[in-house]
């Protein structure tokens, strides 16, 4: 097994997390912050706005068993890469879409995909997904992890994440965990 990683934000890290966590060939999915300078930022710091991070999961995946762009396609169908600084309820730079790419191989293939999309009309608006190398990601707080798992019943949850998982489940039932 090859085992990539890739790092994504797109809005709260609750509902990206799970919305990753739902397919098979994804080995881990990690809550933490990245994109900003502040060193080791804890999640009342970064939902400041000061620090310069977003929200963001570091995806493992098995590539034999899953693309990268497989991953794309999930993460620009779960939230609306059209708005600048913000996801549903969630405002705030560090809420924006970003993806941090590991290698130019990435890089490269994110910007191809976000082309694709581009020339093929897929939104009304243009994307301002956010493409840039990843200088360093800090996992958030135990609490953060594995939330939605953990607290399927929290009003948040099932108001902006349950969508989220079932969008995944009903779009990608061929690569969803059995």
């Amino acid at each position: 097994m090859a085992t990539q990683t890739a790092t994504f934000g797109g809005g709260c890290f609750w509902c990206i997390e799970a919305a990753f966590e739902e397919l098979a060939g994804v080995t881990d999915v990690t809550s933490g912050y990245a994109g900003g300078d502040t060193v080791d930022p804890t999640y009342r710091e970064v939902c400041s706005g000061t620090t310069g991070h977003a929200e963001v999961v570091q995806v493992e995946y098995d590539d034999g068993e899953l693309a990268f762009e497989d991953l794309l396609e999930v993460f620009f169908t779960v939230h609306d890469p059209t708005t600048e600084d913000r996801e549903g309820p969630d405002v705030g730079s560090q809420y924006r879409s970003i993806i941090l790419y590991h290698d130019d191989d990435q890089r490269e293939r994110t910007e191809a995909f976000v082309d694709e999309l581009e020339s093929a009309g897929a939104y009304d608006d243009p994307i301002v997904t956010e493409i840039e190398p990843l200088r360093s990601f800090y996992r958030a707080e135990e609490k953060h992890q594995n939330y939605f798992e953990k607290n399927p019943s929290q009003a948040y949850c099932t108001v902006n994440v349950a969508p989220k998982v079932s969008k995944v489940r009903e779009q990608f039932a061929d690569r969803v965990k059995q």
